[in-house]
């Protein structure tokens, strides 16, 4: 069977979700779950966007071994220089140039000329190649540009050194038979196109964006992009496991495979979810809550005689086990310290010791601590980024009844350093919460999405909360869990307070690297 390599740009076109803002650590831990779970290759970011995505990159680039690390350019020689130092470190060094060919982008967005864009193309690959081994050239809107000048232009970037070319359906308009007949006219038709692997990337503003990305495999793309969860811009992105859980159930018809480790599938999917705040719906193929449910009486009856029945996937396929018990009050910290280990998360001393205390403080409450519970507790503590100046809870107090006005107190500790305290009230215990909050806090603040989930299931289940506040008119995701939702919900708004001081502060500024 062919190999498909994958190519995971959830990194980058995922983070590019609306309300998604990703900080450096939370990047990293992506990255080593994306290692795990086998992508070939993942786009890190966009070096020359911001400092702050340069330095993620370049994290990434000096952390993840098993996996070629990607930086998104633009074709311009300042965007190709910075992506080269956040990337040199890499084991394997890879650039991502692109730009539009289909006449609306050049007519509109570029006001360039085909033959402007054909030697801004040209000169821009051979310079990138003067850095990089490995070189993808995308030609932007490629759905939508005309094939004759497509044919055209991938022959000379090839010739200037490129060593992907990739044609994506950028706004998620074509459909699969269109869009296989176009990889099949660009492999017949560009002469030297045997020099170089041709990869597609595919968004879901139909719906077909697996459809579409398996429809270019089929007529010659040998990379399929997409992300995690079918995050990315509008609708998203091709899903990435539903495409290899698609090619490995129907080997008998797609003579293609993944190295994707597919049983941790599951766990990427959840990771991405908790750090993105863009939950899966419970019905989404592959990787959905209901994925592996069945209600209908029939059905339950079918997958009791026999599971095939019912069900084309295994959930163990996929990485979907009983939600394992495994460890209580009693539990030791060296049996603590194994099963950390064992999820695959690497934590210095210090976040050990205090995932431990967090931890034990949550066996007082909860008889047994489950994997998804402790891996919640380990992402809180492994992405928690330090700051100076910053807002902390010193306490809070709500009151609330059905017949009384619901009533907040808090407490808090100012970047400062003075201790301020006020009481407001609202229409539920929630809103009284975050208008005291938003008293006390300087800052101008405006509440864009509130969002609210157990992790796990049953009455002592921990509560994640997450939130997307504009803070001084720029967007901040905020997280935060706690037995109590109230307690996680105070905790998602500062949170998202806080990352507003972090991301301000010198070391974090988040203008374009020059």
């Amino acid at each position: 069977m062919s190999q498909i390599k994958i190519f995971d740009t959830t990194l980058r076109d995922g983070e590019q979700s609306p309300g998604v803002n990703l900080n450096k650590l939370e990047k990293l831990e992506i990255a080593k779950q994306l290692e795990r779970l086998g992508v070939d290759r993942m786009e890190a970011g966009f070096p020359a966007s911001s400092q702050g995505d340069f330095e993620a990159v370049k994290a990434i680039a000096e952390t993840i071994k098993g996996t070629s690390v990607t930086g998104l350019a633009r074709t311009a020689k300042g965007d190709i220089d910075t992506a080269w130092e956040a990337l040199k470190y890499a084991e394997e060094p890879r650039l991502h140039l692109f730009l539009a060919t289909s006449p609306i982008h050049m007519t509109y967005k570029l006001k360039k000329t085909p033959e402007q864009v054909i030697d801004n193309a040209v000169s821009m690959v051979s310079y990138a190649r003067e850095k990089f081994p490995q070189v993808e050239w995308s030609a932007e809107d490629a759905s939508r540009s005309d094939w004759n000048f497509l044919a055209q232009i991938i022959e000379q970037v090839i010739d200037a050194g490129a060593t992907v070319i990739n044609l994506p359906d950028t706004v998620g308009y074509t459909t699969p038979a269109e869009y296989g007949d176009m990889f099949r006219y660009i492999r017949e038709t560009v002469p030297n196109i045997d020099r170089v692997e041709l990869s597609c990337h595919c968004h879901n503003d139909l719906g077909m964006a697996v459809a579409n990305s398996i429809a270019a495999v089929e007529n010659g793309a040998t990379q399929v992009e997409g992300t995690i969860n079918g995050i990315g811009e509008r609708a998203g992105n091709a899903s990435l496991e539903e495409v290899a859980v698609a090619l490995r159930v129907r080997a008998d018809h797609y003579p293609y495979s993944t190295g994707l480790k597919l049983d941790e599938t599951k766990r990427t999917s959840d990771l991405i979810a908790k750090l993105t705040g863009m939950y899966v719906q419970a019905n989404k193929a592959v990787i959905g809550r209901n994925a592996f449910q069945h209600e209908a009486g029939i059905h339950q009856d079918g997958v009791l005689k026999n599971k095939e029945t019912y069900e084309i996937i295994t959930p163990e396929m996929v990485g979907v086990t009983a939600n394992t018990l495994f460890l209580g009050k009693h539990s030791g910290r060296h049996a603590f310290k194994d099963r950390v280990s064992e999820l695959g998360v690497e934590l210095s001393e210090d976040k050990l010791k205090e995932a431990f205390e967090m931890f034990k403080e949550l066996t007082d409450h909860k008889r047994e601590v489950t994997d998804d519970d402790l891996y919640t507790i380990l992402m809180e503590i492994q992405t928690e980024t330090s700051a100076i100046n910053k807002y902390q809870l010193e306490m809070f107090q709500v009151q609330y009844g059905t017949a009384n006005i619901p009533t907040a107190t808090v407490s808090l500790t100012t970047p400062a350093g003075d201790r301020v305290e006020t009481a407001c009230t609202g229409q539920g215990s929630v809103e009284a919460l975050y208008k005291t909050l938003d008293t006390l806090i300087e800052e101008d603040l405006h509440l864009a999405d509130y969002q609210l989930n157990s992790v796990g299931r049953g009455k002592d289940a921990l509560a994640e909360s997450h939130v997307q506040l504009a803070v001084n008119g720029q967007t901040m995701n905020g997280r935060g869990t706690a037995q109590d939702v109230l307690e996680a919900s105070v905790n998602a708004f500062l949170n998202a307070v806080n990352r507003y001081f972090i991301q301000k502060s010198p070391s974090n500024e988040t203008e374009a690297v020059k």
